[in-house]
């Protein structure tokens, strides 16, 4: 029986890896996806993205139900978090996507293999070989093409290893208890959303930022509004402030920090959550073998995801560049088999990709900052509503933050939008569009949002760049 000789395998089944599967399937060529662990989905599925914002959404609910009399519903009082049927919801919609891969594997022709892959070296008459080990029977598996699609881990402070008290995104989404109080060092997009989530579930939160300010990578008036919403609800946040030990106490742990004064001080809690960053798998990948050279681990791509080794392309969290984002690798994946099968695809456009963090006050934001967009030398107008002049804000009762309008001020381009407040994920969406197409703000000034919408924020923010807002 001949060999089997795959037009691409994908290695890694995350959002980059399976996308690119499916797409392959739909495009007529014959799909490998190799993955490691027992159930597709990666860390988006199993571990990230859909379990944390199952959590947010339970943690809105119940802020919502905490506030019920201001809504006229009596009887609240006495309501009661079940943290063992949250987390059994939670665990339920990860196995229905799960299923829901696994199905359209089948539906699109993608042969599963079971396995840990790495690359053999280059292509030898024109396919590659994929080692497959503590897998499938099969020794390994040949492909015309190979997609690295490998995904991250967290990355962890020298010395510590994660347990029941020291945490990363994996362990603090599988609590037995909602713990009294909780210790989150960093505060990025994972930081700020599981910090958003137990506050909710009143456990006593405390934030701790190397960096100047809470969510660092955005706009810095955002950084701001966030870090006043926080105070507001209670959660302490320390920015500039420098780790120098964790240890474990008799009940739980305690944490040595340096603020910008200088003045260490101690802090005690139940658990901590290191949320620093994530580290690009790519050791072990047999990469050593080929022409890719890492950058302190990620692998470098042209605008199509082709490595320096023919035949191999990469995508998602390992890619120098770009965000590690689920909707980054959902669309490199895409752009790598187009390729592949020689069907048309537009590269990705580093400006153009919407960052979102699910916290309450939700955030996110697409383009340039207003920082950014005076460094790079642009004249520029700032267009600010804030949620509590618009009318569905007052309805929802959620008036916190403000939409921010970038534009070049000569030719009105919109260069960038930046969202703080209820929503802000869905609302980013107009904004993508808006900079995809190159739109001006006289184009969405004079583009009819529904009323009374939250919506209608981003409307009045375009007309605030010419100081024509009306509800202001």
């Amino acid at each position: 029986m001949a060999e089997t000789i795959y037009d691409v395998a994908i290695i890694g089944s995350g959002p980059g890896g399976y996308t690119a599967a499916i797409r392959a399937g739909q495009l007529g060529l014959k799909p490998c996806l190799i993955e490691k662990n027992e159930k597709l989905g990666g860390t988006c599925l199993q571990v990230g993205c859909i379990p944390t914002k199952a959590l947010l959404f339970n943690a809105e609910i119940y802020d919502h139900l905490k506030a019920g009399k201001g809504f006229g519903i009596e009887g609240l009082d006495g309501a009661k978090v079940n943290w063992a049927t949250i987390q059994d919801r939670k665990n339920k919609i990860v196995q229905k996507h799960t299923k829901g891969l696994e199905f359209l594997m089948r539906k699109n022709k993608v042969e599963v293999v079971k396995g840990y892959g790495r690359l053999t070296g280059p292509r030898k008459d024109s396919v590659l070989t994929v080692e497959l080990e503590a897998g499938d029977k099969r020794p390994n598996v040949k492909a015309k093409n190979v997609i690295l699609a490998t995904g991250s881990e967290a990355k962890m402070l020298p010395g510590l290893e994660p347990d029941d008290r020291l945490l990363t995104n994996i362990e603090i989404l599988n609590l037995k208890a909602i713990p009294k109080s909780l210790v989150v060092v960093g505060a990025g997009a994972v930081g700020v959303e599981f910090a958003s989530i137990y506050k909710s579930f009143d456990c006593d939160v405390t934030i701790l930022e190397m960096l100047p300010r809470l969510v660092p990578l955005e706009d810095e008036e955002i950084s701001k509004e966030l870090m006043r919403a926080f105070n507001k609800r209670g959660i302490k946040s320390f920015v500039g402030a420098k780790v120098e030990k964790i240890e474990k106490t008799k009940s739980g742990i305690a944490v040595t920090f340096t603020p910008p004064d200088g003045k260490q001080q101690k802090l005690e809690a139940e658990k901590i959550l290191i949320a620093v960053g994530r580290a690009p798998n790519t050791a072990n990948a047999g990469l050593e073998k080929t022409k890719i050279k890492l950058e302190r681990g990620f692998i470098h791509t042209n605008e199509w995801m082709e490595t320096e080794e023919p035949g191999v392309y990469a995508v998602g969290d390992i890619i120098a560049g770009f965000p590690q984002l689920a909707h980054v690798a959902f669309m490199q994946g895409m752009v790598a088999v187009a390729r592949i099968a020689g069907k048309p695809a537009r590269p990705l456009d580093r400006n153009k990709i919407p960052n979102c963090t699910y916290c309450e006050p939700q955030i996110s934001s697409v383009g340039m900052t207003e920082a950014q967009a005076q460094h790079a030398g642009r004249e520029v107008k700032i267009g600010k509503f804030p949620f509590s002049a618009n009318s569905k804000a007052s309805i929802v009762g959620s008036h916190e933050g403000f939409v921010k309008v970038v534009a070049n001020a000569k030719y009105g381009e919109v260069l960038g939008v930046h969202i703080i407040g209820p929503q802000a994920t869905e609302l980013i969406a107009e904004a993508v569009a808006a900079l995809e197409m190159e739109a001006t703000v006289d184009d969405l000034m004079f583009t009819i949002h529904p009323h009374p919408t939250l919506s209608e924020a981003m409307f009045d923010g375009f007309e605030n760049v010419y100081k024509l807002s009306i509800n202001i």
